[in-house]
């Protein structure tokens, strides 16, 4: 799938087959996550791939809007850890490059995939963070359930070039 396809195509999957990903996808998953942009190259993420049912059915008892995960076969957690931080705050913006990459890699790959945000809400950071045994200088941002898509996606053209400003607004 070339870049643009993927980038006008991808959409949020919130269902999933009962199928195992392999695990030479998830590496082609978490390396493309890991070639985002960063601030002065901090590149401070850290990946938690969770694939153990016990975790993935607890993820929604904390968090309202990933009951997904009780069907996804896998589901990374996207962190920042601060003391990896070059220029504070950076990280959010950071790892919401690689959470983007993440999801368009999946997706290139035929794979189905959800943001769910985490970060700044505190009972979703502590309840990820106690679940996982996260360190307290590691931050979760997005937790991302995947699988293969369970359900059809629709196309949607987003442009809206009344928002777009050139020059000055």
């Amino acid at each position: 799938m070339e870049a643009l396809e993927a980038i006008h195509t991808r959409r949020s999957i919130r269902k999933y087959e009962n199928r195992t990903i392999p695990e030479d996808m998830i590496a082609q998953i978490l390396k493309a996550a890991m070639s985002a942009p960063s601030a002065g190259n901090e590149q401070p993420w850290h990946f938690v791939v969770i694939t153990d049912r016990d975790i993935l059915e607890k993820i929604p008892g904390f968090h309202p809007y990933a009951g997904m995960t009780r069907e996804a076969p896998l589901a990374i957690a996207v962190c920042a850890d601060l003391k990896l931080e070059k220029h504070r705050g950076n990280w959010i913006s950071d790892c919401a490059a690689a959470t983007q990459n993440l999801l368009l890699a999946a997706h290139a790959l035929g794979l189905g995939a959800v943001w769910t945000a985490i970060y700044p809400r505190k009972p979703r950071i502590d309840g990820l963070r106690k679940l996982l045994g996260l360190p307290g200088n590691v931050i979760p941002l997005a937790l991302v359930p995947m699988g293969y898509p369970g359900q059809e996606s629709t196309l949607e053209d987003r442009f809206k070039p009344e928002r777009i400003h050139y020059d000055t607004w």
